[in-house]
């Protein structure tokens, strides 16, 4: 049986994948199967043909009915093998005693603490940059993102080392991006084995510095070596999933809503001008960012559009049924966070960019419960999602109040990675900046 059989699909649909092909964007060929298709379809590639699910019913079946049923860790997969034993890739007791090892240390209370880091880093980058310059957007936020996370969650200063450290993230980025790995598991990928091994000695550098000189600070990192029940290859494990996860997603985040607002003069003023009425020339406070009702929806409507984790990925541990699929033990499935947060019977106009949708709250006026998952659901929604918001809020406040940027016109699309990042940058012009 050929492939189109196997889809179902005419001659148009055919034009269309071969088109996705052209273009390298999964993101269209799962919007043609989609429409063509349903709400559940499989993806019948040899080696790689997991059940693609999406629609607000199927994400709460997963992710809440059926959250015991599934295992996040797949061990053939990459992810598992970069991740070792870390928090995102591992099941039942031990993700459990992972989390409430990590999550005091992303509560609120923290968040003042966090939040003066951010604002340094934001304004660092922000000094850096030369007026009437032409630049990529995702680079910068990077460079915020990293520094941010890596001095508030592990006490560790990495401006020095973001020459020696930013290929191997970048390669570690790359080796857990969709690719052939998929159709050909057995893919040798010895490119990467040089600059995981360099990041890695770095991981482990942070760790033995952090053990014989303990900072006067404590941090994640100084609670996770006190911790007699990790040794520091767990220790490993959490750092690069916390930096992966933690760093790349606010980045494509970040970037994603400034070409956003780049593309939309007449949001990005209302939002200016909600900032400056806040805060005027002043620090933006923890206190007043959760209170910025504009650029809150901006937040929240760019991950409706371009969720940086668009895709979850299970195996199913138990027999079980979503909306009439059926799932054995052993089964790969996935969940597709771009598709449902465009899923016309949810949202209205779903790919319009209408920050409107949402209220400071991220209180959707009609979509249903489980149509918008940019922090998944359900028991394992994720850790840092407090973290994120308030990052995401600084960073634009204040690159909002610090500066004027103009799109380029250069075009970009979204491309499926690790995270859904704009491809293959966004370049802006720095108009103006308050120095």
């Amino acid at each position: 049986m050929s492939l189109w059989a196997r889809f179902g699909l005419a001659l148009p649909q055919r034009n269309a994948l071969w088109a996705w092909a052209r273009t390298r964007s999964l993101l269209q060929g799962l919007e043609v199967l989609r429409a063509f298709r349903g709400r559940a379809f499989r993806i019948p590639f040899p080696g790689f043909n997991p059940r693609l699910l999406s629609g607000p019913s199927a994400a709460h079946a997963l992710l809440v009915d059926h959250h015991q049923h599934v295992t996040w860790r797949s061990e053939g997969d990459p992810v598992a093998r970069l991740l070792g034993r870390g928090l995102l890739v591992v099941d039942g007791s031990e993700h459990d005693a992972l989390r409430e090892k990590v999550a005091p240390w992303l509560h609120p209370r923290f968040n003042e603490r966090h939040l003066q880091i951010i604002l340094k880093a934001t304004n660092e980058v922000v000094d850096s940059w030369e007026e009437g310059r032409a630049f990529d957007v995702i680079p910068e936020m990077r460079r915020i993102a990293l520094v941010s996370l890596m001095e508030s969650l592990f006490g560790v200063d990495v401006r020095a080392d973001l020459p020696r450290i930013w290929q191997p993230i970048l390669q570690a980025i790359e080796y857990i991006s969709p690719g052939w790995w998929l159709l050909m598991p057995g893919l040798t990928r010895s490119r990467f084995a040089k600059p995981l091994t360099e990041l890695d000695g770095y991981l482990y550098e942070i760790i033995e510095a952090a053990r014989s000189h303990p900072p006067s600070e404590p941090s994640l990192l100084t609670a996770l070596i006190e911790d007699h029940e990790l040794d520091d290859e767990r220790i490993r494990d959490q750092l690069l999933t916390l930096l992966i996860a933690g760093h790349d997603t606010n980045t494509a985040l970040l970037s994603w809503c400034l070409a956003l607002l780049g593309g939309h003069p007449e949001i990005l003023e209302a939002v200016r001008g909600e900032v400056a009425d806040a805060f005027g020339k002043t620090t933006p406070t923890a206190e007043g960012l959760p209170r910025l009702s504009r650029l809150t929806a901006v937040i929240y409507e760019t991950l409706r559009m371009f969720p940086p984790i668009h895709l979850g990925s299970r195996v199913a541990a138990q027999p079980f049924n979503i909306d009439g699929c059926q799932f054995a033990p052993g089964d790969r499935l996935a969940y597709s966070i771009y598709l449902t947060h465009r899923d016309p019977e949810s949202w209205e106009a779903p790919d319009r960019f209408r920050p409107s949708r949402f209220d400071r709250r991220g209180t959707r006026s009609s979509a249903p419960p489980f149509a918008f998952l940019p922090f998944g659901g359900g028991p394992r929604n994720c850790i840092g999602a407090g973290f994120a918001m308030m990052e995401a809020r600084a960073v634009l406040a204040r690159v909002l109040q610090r500066t004027r940027l103009s799109p380029t016109g250069a075009p970009f699309r979204p491309q499926m990675g690790a995270t859904l990042m704009p491809h293959p940058g966004v370049m802006m012009r720095l108009e103006s900046k308050d120095r």
